[in-house]
Formats: structure tokens, sequence, C-alpha cells
């Protein structure tokens, strides 16, 4: 099955850039910085209003800027709604007898963010990414039996590698006073994968809240915490080779146990409800006992023999499939600082944790007037 194609969500379009903002200086210790800031033109088209920023003692930063960020990102994901089939034949809906052991992707991306500074208090930016990704899947089938006790009869450990591009856009609202700052990063993005039918969505929330601590010249320090929110669309589609996807080397036994497996469930169920009386028949728990061990033994019995008839000749074989499925936690946490070189450079680092969703980024800005 290639749930796998759930590793784009992972690919997610995290923190924008370094956290720059139009900071009004205050405070009796910086009024000759103010003063100086206040008398000077402003040299720059932008932002829109820079000149009038500056003139009510707002630092601007240079209003363009050029970010390379690496990113690694591990999240786990919720599946739901999900249909296989197999060579193009029928899809069979599979979310009442699968079961997930894991569903972890893994992301390793370099994205570049050109960014401009539209007004003193908004910044616009595009995204341009590219990322090299792995999915693990450890799922199982299982089917009940006349007890309603569930057992599974198939087994799979998958892990499939992508490659994905990405493209989108952003702004970021910030707000600065005395070296103290709040950024609302926001950013919708397009990821492509060979596999998925169509370019998957994805929107970025990055709220941040931090202190940024002047030091010799123009070079800072900046901390910060704030949260992280994905949200993507919900639907995916797509086709793949089993190949891409199984150890091949005992996938048709596997497969083949599974079906005896089934069988004998099958078997099970039919004698247990043959042996009942009318009355215990006509029982509405008895009557939901079957029809559930009937329709999950059906379900597990499609996906089997599809599966089977695929694995006489894997070199060929092929699974498609349909799916909905969202991060299992839309939320993280976040801890990020920077170091500020001069007005022109500038580092970054970033540490996102808790929930289900762990990320690392480590980030280059250069920044110039326009």
């Amino acid at each position: 099955m290639k749930i796998h194609l759930l590793i784009w969500l992972t690919l997610v379009t995290t923190a924008s850039h370094a956290q720059v903002y139009s900071d009004k200086v205050v405070g009796k210790k910086h009024i000759a910085l103010e003063d100086s800031i206040k008398s000077a033109d402003y040299p720059y088209v932008l932002p829109i209003w820079g000149a009038k920023a500056t003139k009510r003692g707002y630092d601007l930063p240079y209003s363009a800027g050029l970010n390379i960020n690496y990113l690694w990102q591990e999240s786990d994901l919720t599946i739901n709604n999900l249909e296989v089939g197999f060579n193009n034949g029928p899809q069979y809906n599979l979310d009442e007898i699968v079961r997930f052991n894991q569903a972890t992707s893994t992301t390793n991306a370099v994205n570049f963010r050109p960014d401009v500074w539209l007004l003193p208090f908004l910044n616009v930016y595009g995204i341009f990414a590219k990322s090299n990704s792995s999915t693990a899947i450890d799922f199982g089938i299982w089917v009940p039996d006349a007890t309603d006790a569930w057992s599974e009869v198939f087994t799979a450990t998958t892990k499939a590698n992508f490659e994905g591009t990405t493209l989108g856009f952003g702004m970021t609202p910030t707000v600065g006073v005395g070296g103290g700052f709040i950024a609302l990063d926001m950013n919708a993005a397009w990821t492509d994968i060979a596999a998925l039918e169509k370019p998957a969505f994805s929107f970025v929330f990055g709220p941040r809240l931090g202190k940024s601590f002047r030091l010799k010249n123009e070079q800072a320090v900046a901390v910060w915490v704030g949260g992280f929110r994905v949200k993507i669309n919900s639907g995916t589609t797509g086709s793949l080779a089993i190949s891409d996807l199984f150890d091949t080397s005992n996938f048709g036994s596997k497969i083949q146990s599974g079906i005896v497996k089934v069988s004998e469930a099958q078997a099970n169920v039919d004698t247990w409800w043959n042996d009942l009386s009318q009355l215990e028949q006509n029982n509405p728990v008895n009557k939901a006992k079957y029809e559930t061990a009937n329709r999950a033994l059906e379900a597990a019995g499609k996906f089997l023999s599809g599966a089977a008839v695929a694995a006489d000749n894997l070199a060929a074989g092929t699974v498609q499939y349909s799916l909905d499925k969202k991060q299992t936690n839309l939320w993280n946490f976040v801890v990020g600082a920077q170091y500020q070189l001069n007005k022109h450079f500038i580092f970054r680092s970033e540490v996102g944790f808790l929930s289900s969703r762990t990320q690392l980024l480590a980030g280059l800005q250069y920044r110039f007037g326009l």
C-alpha cells in the first residue's frame, strides 16, 4: 500500500527567515541612536512609509533579503478513509481492518527564500525548496473471530524514499519595541512529488515572541519562543510500484499465509453462526457480530486476493490508493536563537519539539537595501 505518499506532509515550510523586524528604539541609554535614526535620510524605496517610520524612531532592517535554510523534520501521521487496489483493479476500503503500528516520515530539505519589507511592519517572501524524504510504515491487517476477538493475518513494514519540489509564498506581520518583538509568520506552499497525482498543499502558521539584545556596533543576539502549526489538504490519491514498497523476497508467501488465515477465520465465524438457534441469530448483538465479522473478512479477502495477483508479477505490480490524512498533532512548540554579525549577515537556528513532530532548522540570511 502506498500510504508512504504521506511523506510530503512532513515537507512543511518551517520558519520563514531570521527574526528581523522594525524596532522602536526606546530608553535613555539609546537616545543617541534614536536621534541619529530620526535625523538620517532614509535612502531606500522599500518599505513603503520607511522614511516616515525612521522619523518616528524605528530602526528598520535592510528592505530585502536572501535566505537559505536547512530543515530536518520527523512527524507522525494519522490515516483515515484508506482505499487500496492492485494493478488498476477495484479499490477496497481498509479502515476497519488496517492498524498502523508506526507511520512516521523524515524529511531533509533545503529552502531558498527571497523576501522584501513591503511595509515597515509587513514582510513578504517566496519559497523555493528541494527535499529528500523517507517514510516508515508498519501496519497489519486484522480480522475478528466468532467471539469478536481480532487477530493479525498479515503484517508488513515498508520504507520509501522520495524527492519533492516546493513552491510557495508567505508573509510575516511583526511589531518590535525596545528589542522585544512579536512575529506572526504564515505561508502557503505546494509540494510536487512524482507519486502524487497533483501537488500537495500546506498552510503554516508560526507565531513567535522574542527579545533582541544589542552588542557592540551592529552585532546582536536574539532569542524567541513560539508555536508551529501545519494544516494540509486531507485527500491524497496515487499509484506506485509494489517493488518500491515491500521486501519482495517473501511478499508472496506472506500474502498466501494471510489468505489461509482469513479462510480459517471465515469458517469459524460461519460455524458459530450456523450453530446458533433462530432466536439467537435474531439477537441484535449476535447479528452485529456476524455482520461485522463478514464485512471485515470480505475486505481482508479482497485485499489479499488482489495482492496475490499482483505478487505473481512483482516487477509489473502496482498499488493504487486513496486516503485522507492529517498530522497527528497540528501544533508543536519551538525555541530559537540567532546571531547578527551586522545588518547584512544573520545566522539562525531553531528547534521544534513536544507533540508528535520534531524539527531542527539552521539558516543564513543576507540583507541589502532596495
